[in-house]
């Protein structure tokens, strides 16, 4: 089937006369060997051609082996090209390609190219408004240059070596950044930075690290994002605010249980430093439940000294646990938010439940994260229903009935 693939778009290409080609896409995912000539001769009539927009995606056992031909943009095709995407190739542009005048969109997934490649690449992108690098394993520090003034979406995930991205364009408004472990991140004086999410898969404690060591780029985002393997800290209570972060996302996902040494009560602190929040998005993902229970347990619950949350409209709360310390926190958003309207509670782990026509379809769940769940709601039961305000709606998940019964 591959070779057939490869055998008609050669021909297409081939037969076709150039004229009006603005875009070529090639999806070779599926062909783990494509020989580099016939790579190449698609790309040298589509250069002639002055193609706008290139998608080259070639199977990942491709990686090492094909090295795009920058050569062929002496064309001139370099100044016509405004979107670039490419997977599993060596990139290797140099200086001596003048500049890529128009480009506008760059994706970059499981490309070999350098920090000074990149660095040349960018410093002749002048029109670049989104960057996008995945798997780009030679990186290890990203600069981007002030002429970038138009980039307004900057990416970067799961770049092995990446250390730092060190940026001066000054009109970036959503940054992603994501991988195993945390990267030292300057934007130096951009401030307009308004969507940020900050992915970590294997180093814990991201929830302290953004709240006690914030860019102040970080303090200005209207949007915010946060996933952490763990955390073995509490957040801390700070001086600093987010003064116009309106939308909070916090992920804590655990390959086990979230370390019973985390106080849930403490991202009180997050809610008090954002005085405009409207959303929280609260995920917690584990397989065990280490934290002291609720449930049986007769003795005081805390309360903080009192912080209003005013404009805190809706709050989720999917992973919710009989965890003492996430009862408490729920509690305190209840008595202290006057205007909340909606407030869900979700006690099953994100398992999705069957149909009423194809019933048996559940995820399956350990009877052990089930019996956890049925305390969850015996938790809502006691603790949070009776003072739930009327105007506030209160929605409640658990376990399917049908597939996750405990006998």
């Amino acid at each position: 089937m591959a070779r057939d693939l490869i055998s008609k778009v050669d021909g297409i290409l081939k037969n076709h006369s150039g004229v009006g080609m603005k875009k070529l896409e090639l999806n070779l995912y599926c062909c783990r060997k494509v020989d580099h000539c016939y790579l190449n001769s698609w790309l040298r009539i589509a250069f002639r051609a002055g193609i706008e927009e290139l998608t080259m995606l070639l199977s990942l056992i491709s990686e090492a082996e094909y090295n795009f031909p920058c050569s062929l943009l002496f064309s001139g095709s370099e100044k016509s090209i405004r979107y670039l995407k490419l997977s599993s190739c060596v990139f290797r542009p140099t200086a001596e390609l003048d500049c890529w005048r128009r480009l506008k969109e760059l994706w970059l997934t499981n490309v070999l190219i350098t920090d000074d490649e990149l660095e040349c690449l960018l410093s002749n992108s002048s029109m670049l408004e989104l960057m996008w690098l995945f798997r780009c394993n030679e990186i290890v520090r990203v600069k981007i240059p002030c002429q970038l003034q138009r980039l307004s979406f900057l990416r970067a995930g799961q770049c092995r070596k990446l250390q730092e991205i060190e940026s001066n364009a000054q009109n970036i408004s959503s940054f992603d950044i994501g991988g195993s472990n945390l990267v030292k991140i300057s934007f130096g004086g951009a401030l307009r930075v308004k969507n940020m999410r900050i992915t970590c898969s294997y180093q814990p404690n991201v929830i302290w690290y953004t709240r006690t060591k914030p860019m102040p780029s970080v303090l200005n985002v209207e949007t915010l994002h946060i996933s952490s393997c763990n955390e073995m800290i509490s957040t801390p209570t700070l001086p600093s605010k987010f003064l116009h972060l309106k939308y909070l996302h916090i992920t804590l996902n655990a390959n086990e249980a979230i370390s019973p040494a985390y106080d849930y009560l403490s991202l009180v602190s997050f809610l008090v430093a954002s005085p405009c929040l409207e959303t929280f998005i609260f995920v917690v993902q584990q397989t065990d439940m280490k934290h002291d229970s609720i449930v049986g347990d007769i003795s005081h619950l805390r309360q903080l000294p009192e912080h209003r949350h005013d404009n805190l409209k809706s709050v989720t709360i999917v992973g919710f646990c009989s965890a003492k310390s996430m009862v408490e926190l729920t509690l305190h958003i209840i008595k202290n938010t006057s205007s909340l309207q909606c407030l869900t509670l979700d006690t099953s782990f994100g398992s999705c439940g069957c149909s009423v026509d194809k019933p048996g379809g559940c995820n399956p769940m350990r009877r052990d994260i089930i019996k956890e769940a049925h305390r969850a709601l015996l938790a809502i039961r006691t603790h949070v229903e009776g003072i739930i305000p009327s105007r506030v709606m209160l929605n409640v998940s658990g376990p399917c009935s049908r597939c996750h019964v405990v006998e």
